[in-house]
């Protein structure tokens, strides 16, 4: 049968589609050169579809020759699931990662809410959210509430003198419970 060119075109989407890693050694760019294979060579009338193209580096690509693979080989197989476990798995950490973040944010708002609230503030400092935000991580919330009062309870007419005791405060529990 007649090899016909494959388009700039497809063989870029092969490679979207297979990631840019070989599929049969797993080699991806820089280390390697990719190219654009046949899985039932031409040479058996295999055709230049999407189905019949797989991304592979040029040594992979010239040891296989025309030979035909008539399923992925069982190491291929197992690579490409571990690849896509460790795909998942990463989506699902940072999935996790970003949850806790945004939850951490909402509850050092929740704090500077509260405290611009007591002392009619529209806002603070950022530096001062950032602690706030550091101790919500390190005590929890409820304990950086019960820091806020014990301050608040002390200096509840200047913010300048709140500030830096409810800072104290909050690292003095850090320090009992051994966080930091």
């Amino acid at each position: 049968m007649q090899r016909s060119a494959i388009s700039k075109r497809v063989r870029f989407e092969v490679f979207k589609r297979d990631r840019f890693i070989c599929a049969y050694c797993g080699a991806h760019p820089p280390q390697v050169i990719l190219e654009v294979d046949h899985i039932i060579p031409v040479s058996t009338g295999g055709l230049n579809d999407m189905d019949n193209l797989i991304t592979s580096c040029f040594a992979c690509n010239r040891g296989k020759a025309d030979k035909s693979l008539d399923d992925i080989p069982q190491a291929l197989n197992e690579r490409l699931s571990e690849i896509k476990e460790r795909e998942a798995q990463i989506a699902g950490y940072e999935a996790i990662m970003r949850e806790s973040r945004e939850r951490l944010d909402d509850d050092a708002q929740e704090i500077l809410d509260h405290i611009c609230m007591q002392f009619s503030r529209g806002g603070l400092p950022k530096q001062d959210f950032h602690s706030i935000k550091n101790f919500v991580k390190l005590l929890g919330l409820h304990e950086v509430y019960q820091s806020f009062d014990i301050a608040f309870a002390k200096y509840s007419r200047s913010y300048r003198q709140f500030f830096p005791y409810f800072c104290g405060v909050c690292w003095r529990k850090i320090k009992t419970v051994g966080v930091a």
